[in-house]
């Protein structure tokens, strides 16, 4: 049975949700799983902006099929090849034969390498600036290169002020019938969801985003309708400034995260320690991971969050324990920059760990490692406890600035 929302008078959400798939990308956990988002224009031409992913092929085909009524499909705009997206292209040119192909030359290379037959077919190439009309709607078409893929582009509707934006202001999370931003308790429900799927997904990217961002400056957008997550009308500069934000790598809040690496709950106890110490000095933004059982997509969204990061980790096999470095990986894989870093470490012997951290810290650009390290060799004790005061110390006078 269809299930469709209304966007505007002449515009529908045709799109499903996905409760099912446990990991995106096979990678990033979404327990409250994610929607993929398609749109229906119903003008004197029929406008198909997107498909989805197999998962939800069925459902998106009965949405199509009862908005259209009957009609042909004019045409298919094709933002982004990626498979979650376009995966349900070839079935789509299969329904409706004759349908128009609107995609960026990378895009429609991509869609061949995925095995999508465009032979034969009716392709138009989009160029960035390119403008078509629809009947009312004319449209400009702009590229959106790396964001997150290289062949991305986006759709500026003139006429009613509607940004289809490709995976740009997405989120995670599966809409439950709430299409809309003002549905929902965005703050509450899903800005957690929304920044990790930005830090994670299209983090790495920050340039390009400004770039968009530069572009969207200089239309009057009034509805922000993304590939995934919910449709924005109201209160979009809410939404703007937090991916100016992370798009300039600048903390949302002066806090700190302390994330720990712990074997026997020795380093966990100095990170404790540590947190409240914070805590006695009124730093009410204080967060706390164990790095071994927070997924490191939900230890990157935080690093993009806060301004602070000390990093507790026990040595390993002569180097940082194994968690801890797969998060330092991905701090440089996402161009995580622009953050002041302390260091905690702990060893029985050969007590490395936090040369080898700081090491990988300096490699990211901006960063600033704080001093005093602190080195517990085992245990803490109340020598060393002076010193995690005097790094709280530290900290706070830091938060300060």
């Amino acid at each position: 049975m269809y299930c469709v929302r209304n966007v505007k008078e002449d515009l529908y959400w045709v799109g499903a949700d996905d409760r099912r798939l446990t990991l995106f990308e096979n990678i990033h956990p979404i327990p409250n799983g994610v929607s993929y988002n398609a749109y229906l224009l119903m003008d004197e031409k029929t406008v198909l902006f997107d498909a989805v992913d197999w998962s939800a092929g069925r459902q998106f085909f009965e949405n199509v099929e009862h908005v259209l009524q009957g009609r042909a499909l004019d045409y298919l705009v094709i933002h982004h090849a990626e498979p979650d997206h376009a995966a349900t292209v070839e079935e789509v040119l299969l329904r409706w034969p004759d349908v128009t192909v609107l995609a960026s030359a990378a895009a429609l290379r991509f869609l061949k390498q995925f095995g999508v037959s465009l032979e034969g077919r009716s392709v138009e190439e989009i160029t960035d600036g390119a403008e078509k009309s629809f009947g009312r709607h004319q449209v400009t078409f702009l590229s959106a290169p790396m964001v997150h893929w290289p062949e991305v582009m986006v759709t500026y509707d003139r006429t009613d002020g509607v940004l289809f934006s490709a995976d740009a202001f997405g989120t995670f999370g599966a809409l439950n019938g709430k299409l809309f931003n003002d549905e929902v308790d965005f703050d509450h429900c899903w800005l957690r969801d929304a920044r990790r799927y930005y830090t994670n997904i299209v983090g790495k990217f920050g340039p390009q985003v400004q770039a968009l961002l530069a572009k969207a400056k200089k239309a009057d957008i009034r509805m922000i309708c993304p590939l995934h997550g919910p449709v924005w009308r109201t209160d979009l500069g809410y939404f703007l400034e937090k991916y100016d934000l992370w798009s300039r790598y600048e903390p949302e809040s002066r806090g700190v995260m302390i994330a720990y690496a712990s074997m026997y709950g020795n380093t966990e106890s100095a990170a404790n320690v540590l947190a409240a110490a914070l805590a006695d000095r009124g730093v009410k933004d204080v967060v706390l991971y164990d790095v071994s059982r927070t997924h490191v997509s939900d230890l990157i969204a935080e690093t993009f969050r806060v301004s602070h990061i000390v990093l507790a980790s026990v040595t390993y096999n002569l180097g940082i324990y194994p968690m801890m470095h797969n998060c330092l990986s991905d701090m440089k894989a996402l161009n995580v920059q622009k953050r002041t870093f302390a260091i905690l470490e702990n060893g029985t012997w050969a007590c490395r760990a936090g040369a080898l951290m700081k090491a990988e810290v300096e490699s990211l650009k901006d960063a600033v490692v704080l001093e005093p390290k602190v080195t517990i060799t085992s245990s803490l004790n109340e020598a060393k406890r002076a010193e995690l005061e005097a790094l709280a110390d530290a900290l706070c006078a830091d938060l300060k600035k």
